[in-house]
């Protein structure tokens, strides 16, 4: 049986959320501590306190940390709710790579390692951040790792480069994609745990991107003899890529939900617009360019909300989900990206301004269609698995 009808209660939860965002968060749009390299750590916790006060604070949380632990696809509407906002996320604690980083952390660390440090996240007072990307190694293919942690006794010594490390800057809870050189029965890639103050992390500096809704912007960083014990190994040595894959999956999804709301905000932007702006002796979007492009719109956000909620779905049914999320990661980030282009088109010259969200969230679409993999890649990815059935 195929049912689309949304149970009262999750309706009543999305409304909560969508209602939080609209009246509180919103105001804070054109705070000045939104900076060219996203919000600032000052401006986070005020805006988590606020969720907090609402008890709507990491509301995806498993129950034992206080969250109401929803499934993939009730994530898919509460997610949706609270990306009306771009910074909507940010205050319900709910955005990458924060969201993402604690799924894996509770899905594979240990109790001790929990308390450390997944607590402290989902409490709202830690920032983590997942550094795999490199310059000139892993990224879309996390194969060409070049970061290297070597074993001295009881200590693995760490050294590389990253790059495109979200949050880097302020971010306490570090998980670190690093290969095991061998020499042993264990080795491989593998990640680590460890807090953001430990010595041998150098944060080089904060690249300046065209998007601007992570906290923290993107970091350069160089790990230069990072000492870490033994017990700093997430999982096991040399899983690292399996980890990482157990991670992507639904981060690719939650990443559209999210976005999701952004580019509906974006059009129910365009819409009002397009009802007030006259030319011609009527207004524009009774004019047929506009109005299409309005259809468009409207056509694009149903079938990238119904595409979500299928991988969900799959991911609900016990299935990994690793192709279907390529899919609809595919799908949704080429889909909103032009819908976002629409709604900036029929705003004319206040679309391309900061006087409304529509320019910023045009800016940081465009940044969606890369990371999580580029289209390219999730189609390369795509093709093989057709290419194998």
């Amino acid at each position: 049986m195929i049912d689309f009808e949304i149970p009262a209660e999750l309706a009543e939860r999305r409304d909560r959320i969508r209602r939080f965002v609209a009246e509180q968060v919103v105001p804070y749009e054109t705070d000045p501590r939104i900076t060219a390299h996203g919000p600032s750590d000052e401006l986070r916790q005020e805006l988590v306190e606020l969720a907090r006060a609402a008890g709507l604070l990491t509301f995806q949380a498993p129950a034992e940390y206080g969250g109401t632990a929803p499934s993939h696809v009730e994530q898919a509407v509460l997610f949706e709710a609270a990306g009306w906002s771009t910074i909507g996320p940010v205050a319900l604690n709910c955005a990458a790579p924060d969201e993402g980083n604690m799924f894996l952390l509770g899905k594979v660390c240990s109790p001790e390692q929990a308390e450390t440090f997944l607590r402290p996240v989902i409490e709202g007072h830690q920032r983590s951040v997942f550094a795999m990307t490199e310059p000139d190694g892993a990224g879309a293919d996390p194969s060409q790792l070049t970061t290297t942690a070597v074993r001295d006794g009881a200590e693995f010594v760490i050294n590389g480069r990253k790059w495109l490390i979200t949050g880097a800057d302020g971010g306490r809870v570090w998980i670190i994609m690093a290969r095991v050189e061998p020499g042993s029965s264990e080795h491989g890639p593998t990640l680590f745990l460890c807090d953001g103050d430990t010595p041998g992390i150098v944060i080089e500096r904060t690249m300046d991107t065209i998007d601007r809704n992570y906290v923290g912007g993107h970091g350069v960083v160089r790990f230069d003899d990072l000492r870490l014990p033994a017990s700093a190994v997430l999982g096991e040595v040399g899983q690292a890529l399996r980890y990482a894959q157990l991670r992507l999956a639904p981060a690719r999804l939650t990443h559209c939900m999210r976005w999701l709301g952004a580019a509906e905000r974006a059009h129910s932007i365009a819409v009002d617009h397009a009802k007030r702006r006259t030319a011609f002796g009527k207004p524009i979007g009774q004019h047929q360019g506009v109005g299409f492009m309005l259809a468009d719109n409207e056509i694009a956000l149903q079938q990238c909300r119904l595409a979500i909620w299928w991988a969900c779905w799959t991911l609900d049914q016990g299935h990994q989900g690793r192709h279907e999320s390529s899919m609809v990661k595919t799908m949704v980030s080429e889909e909103l990206y032009k819908l976002a282009d629409r709604c900036v088109q029929i705003l004319g010259g206040m679309g391309i301004s900061d006087e409304t969200p529509v320019a910023g969230i045009f800016r940081d679409l465009r940044a969606f269609r890369l990371y999580d993999g580029p289209t390219e890649v999730h189609k390369f990815a795509i093709s093989r698995a057709i290419l194998r059935d």
